[in-house]
């Protein structure tokens, strides 16, 4: 049975006319007719009863309804679907955040996406380093990772979300935890931890250097390579950090945000493959960039008229 032979039988069972049911097909009487006729001698069985006032089904015709509109649906569901498809409404897109966006970035993400665009399915991987991100991305691991600017590789097409400040965590019984900013160079004597050294993150290198640009260079270092774990140190009084300031999404109790009097700033980037991307990850790019975009956008006061 054809798709086209299903939905004329199942129109003409539907109206029981002729004469109706071709107006509602568009098509001339005696061709419905005719591929009835055809239907009728494929399956070997009558699937109507016709006289020159009714038309019913034929038992045999009341068992093929249920098989017909199963065809017709799932056509109907398949085309859909691949509409979906090519449009990048639907999906699967693997996305990975380095550990300071998975507390921020990540969670906006996945409630934009279920909220716009619920038929992608994401998979979503937070706590990674930059490095295994990049590598990701060119192995086909991800489609598209939340990372900090580096030496990528090539292959991979680079879009800058914008820049956010770094704030030092400091334990809460700290005797500088009450101020209400903090000069990095007061810090000169403390233990810091922080994310471990090239090749595996770019943070460490990039705290170094802030703190050199404040005069000093920390004696002593503890290396974690989570973000949740270096403020729980911190918290636990190991020592202090320096993060970015989404960072301070995550609560916990025991560790004190401080802004830095002298700021200092890291950047944060998206990276896919320059080749072979999906509509679907094109979709989930530009809510990610919009994401991002909107958090750093600062709130218009009541009244404000811009």
């Amino acid at each position: 049975m054809e798709l086209r032979q299903a939905r004329y039988f199942l129109t003409l069972a539907e109206e029981c006319h002729f004469g109706r049911a071709a107006a509602r097909l568009h098509i001339a009487q005696p061709a419905l007719s005719q591929q009835i006729k055809q239907l009728e001698s494929e399956l070997g069985t009558p699937l109507f009863h016709r006289s020159t006032r009714h038309v019913e089904l034929t038992e045999a015709g009341r068992h093929l309804t249920g098989y017909a509109r199963t065809l017709v649906t799932e056509e109907e569901r398949a085309r859909v679907h691949m509409t979906e498809l090519a449009t990048g409404r639907a999906g699967r897109v693997s996305i990975g955040f380095i550990g300071t966006a998975t507390y921020d970035v990540l969670p906006r993400v996945a409630r934009t996406i279920r909220a716009e665009l619920p038929h992608i399915a994401l998979e979503l991987r937070g706590e990674l380093l930059t490095p295994q991100l990049a590598g990701g991305l060119l192995t086909g691991a991800y489609d598209l990772a939340v990372l900090r600017p580096g030496n990528h590789s090539k292959g991979l097409d680079i879009t800058p979300l914008g820049t956010e400040p770094l704030v030092a965590v400091l334990p809460a019984h700290h005797p500088l935890a009450d101020n209400r900013q903090i000069s990095l160079d007061a810090l000169a004597d403390e233990t810091f931890v922080i994310h471990p050294a090239q090749p595996r993150s770019t943070m460490h290198d990039r705290v170094l250097e802030a703190c050199a640009r404040a005069g000093f260079q920390p004696s002593s270092l503890i290396e974690v390579g989570e973000t949740a774990t270096l403020v729980v140190l911190v918290a636990a009084g190991h020592g202090v950090a320096l993060v970015p300031a989404s960072v301070q999404s995550l609560r916990l109790d025991g560790a004190t945000y401080l802004p830095l009097q002298n700021t200092e700033t890291v950047d944060l980037v998206l990276g896919k493959r320059t080749q072979r991307n999906t509509p679907a990850v094109e979709q989930v790019a530009a809510v990610i960039e919009r994401c991002v975009r909107e958090r750093r956008e600062p709130a218009t006061p009541p009244g404000d008229p811009r």
